[in-house]
């Protein structure tokens, strides 16, 4: 098979637009390397890129990305841990101020957990990653008579809840966290809608963000 003619088409898109506009950034960064503030821990769902949530440019975010934005804890062996060190890696050689844990709706991994469908079966590492949220699913207990949405919102918000104390299980960045060097937040994003929620540390409700502006936005007439 070719390479794929759209990636193609992209980054043609890419070289007439964005290369061209930030061409001495990219020279920048190259030089004198990255040094993001804020890292973002999400899902590798293709309808959730942190980059175009936030609108970010080329060396703003440190991203990693995995099945239903996980955050295993603290354990530190002779296995490989791609999570962990990529926070490693953030905490210390980049020194990012934010981690940010972005959850979203419609998640397939949180819903497979949920159904305990197809994924979960025995599998080489779906399945074994996905046992993660165990304790996710405990806080929330079970469906009962809620609705699907309601469930699937709850159990998606409280994997980000879970991934935020993980963090904390991380020496290291616990003692950062308690100077007061690094700052912990979650998020959630709506595919479908396009809202972004933040986990209120007091509450622990997740908060809309720029509701106002939301509401005037689609307010408006389509036409």
């Amino acid at each position: 098979m070719p390479f794929p003619a759209n990636l193609i088409d992209g980054y043609r898109a890419f070289l007439h637009g964005r290369l061209r506009a930030e061409q001495e950034r990219y020279r920048e960064l190259a030089t004198k390397g990255q040094s993001p503030e804020v890292m973002v821990i999400g899902c590798c769902d293709s309808r959730c890129a942190p980059e175009a949530i936030f609108d970010a440019r080329p060396g703003e975010l440190f991203v990693v990305r995995n099945i239903a934005n996980l955050v295993p804890p603290y354990a530190p062996d002779t296995q490989a841990h791609g999570v962990s060190s990529a926070l490693e890696f953030g905490v210390v050689a980049l020194k990012v101020k934010h981690i940010v844990v972005l959850g979203h709706a419609q998640c397939g991994g949180v819903k497979a957990f949920a159904e305990n469908a197809e994924p979960l079966t025995p599998s080489d590492f779906i399945g074994k990653w996905m046992s993660l949220m165990a304790p996710a699913a405990e806080k929330v207990g079970p469906r009962g008579d809620r609705p699907l949405h309601d469930y699937m919102t709850a159990l998606e918000q409280a994997n980000v809840e879970l991934s935020l104390e993980n963090l904390l299980t991380f020496p290291r960045l616990r003692a950062q966290v308690e100077r007061g060097e690094t700052t912990l937040h979650g998020a959630y994003f709506g595919v479908a809608t396009g809202k972004l929620s933040i986990r209120d540390p007091a509450t622990g409700k997740f908060e809309q963000v720029a509701a106002e502006e939301y509401a005037r936005m689609f307010a408006q007439p389509r036409f």
